[in-house]
């Protein structure tokens, strides 16, 4: 089955609950502190994320604080402002109407974590490009993840090994492939989450995500060429096509040997599968790909994946994907 996130079914749920979970606080109070912050969600990841956006948003202004006659750089003044930054985070204290939104966005981020960390981290990395990410400020976001955590703790501590002071988007996403390697990485179990959201708003996952069934547009193909057939000039004519036209990139990839599967895939490949095909189980993807490079020939991978995974949908577009890799391994 080929299921995909649904961020604007997440989003719908958050703000249900959000929603829910506002009105029953501030129906005892005008506004929220720290302390209750930290404590308002069951999901304490919930709680983390909105903790987070306020230090961010701290951050942000801080960093506005720029002037022709004082130099905010300097050594004590940055000190200042960091001690200004502690005691003001004891002191948050927020109405109702201002909170919302972070609740409902740290709601819907921590489900998307739960649900689909492979995409979450893909994503959060990704958005970057060739921005420069600070590696202190990866590692202060370590500090607010709770669940599924291992990945991005793997790639701060891979970073400050080289001590690296920053990286950029596309290189910590490109470490993403190393390091689910490293760390085995297979995604919690999400259902106990999902018991706490559900107490508060009734809760259905299959919602979460959209489901493709196989296109129906495959189906006609076969009917268009049968037109073609009948003219035998017409066949010889795409027979002797390709030595006379000029092959498109696409093809040159599609026809182009994989020596080794596990150095031939991307890492968004490897999310895509490893979610789809593998249960979500990177451990079990990697033990397989390991197994398909060892083999001599296509009928031996062939053999091993009919035996191994006989509930794959032999019909959605991964598994065709997967199977063409594998064939270009042996062919």
């Amino acid at each position: 089955m080929d299921e995909k996130i649904n961020l604007k079914a997440v989003d719908n749920y958050a703000i249900q609950y959000a929603n829910q979970m506002a009105d029953s606080f501030f129906s005892k109070k005008e506004k929220i502190t720290g302390p209750e912050i930290l404590s308002l969600c069951e999901v304490k990841q919930v709680n983390l994320f909105v903790i987070n956006d306020l230090l961010s948003a701290w951050k942000q202004e801080s960093q506005k604080l720029k002037s022709p006659f004082f130099d905010y750089e300097a050594k004590p003044v940055a000190e200042a402002l960091a001690q200004f930054q502690n005691t003001l985070s004891n002191h948050i204290l927020i109405r109702k109407a201002d909170f919302l939104p972070l609740l409902k966005k740290g709601v819907s981020q921590t489900l998307y974590l739960i649900l689909a960390p492979y995409d979450f981290y893909a994503e959060k990395l990704d958005e970057k490009g060739n921005e420069f990410i600070k590696t202190s400020d990866l590692k202060n976001k370590v500090k607010y993840i709770k669940i599924n955590r291992a990945p991005l703790e793997k790639l701060v501590t891979h970073l400050e090994a080289k001590k690296s002071e920053s990286i950029s988007g596309k290189e910590a996403f490109a470490l993403l492939d190393h390091i689910l390697e490293e760390v085995s990485f297979t995604p919690e179990d999400f259902e106990p989450y999902l018991t706490h959201f559900n107490s508060v708003v009734p809760i259905t996952v299959d919602k979460f995500f959209d489901v493709k069934t196989p296109a129906p547009i495959s189906k006609p193909a076969p009917i268009i060429t049968p037109v073609v057939k009948p003219e035998p000039k017409v066949v010889t004519t795409v027979a002797s096509q390709p030595a006379e036209s000029k092959p498109t990139l696409a093809d040159n990839l599609a026809k182009q040997k994989v020596t080794r599967l596990k150095e031939s895939l991307t890492i968004n490949q490897k999310f895509m599968f490893t979610k789809i095909l593998f249960h979500g189980d990177f451990e079990i993807f990697s033990e397989a790909i390991d197994k398909l490079d060892r083999f001599d020939s296509l009928a031996q991978a062939q053999r091993f994946l009919e035996e191994g995974y006989p509930d794959w949908d032999r019909e959605s577009e991964e598994y065709e994907e997967f199977i063409e890799i594998v064939q270009n391994r042996f062919n």
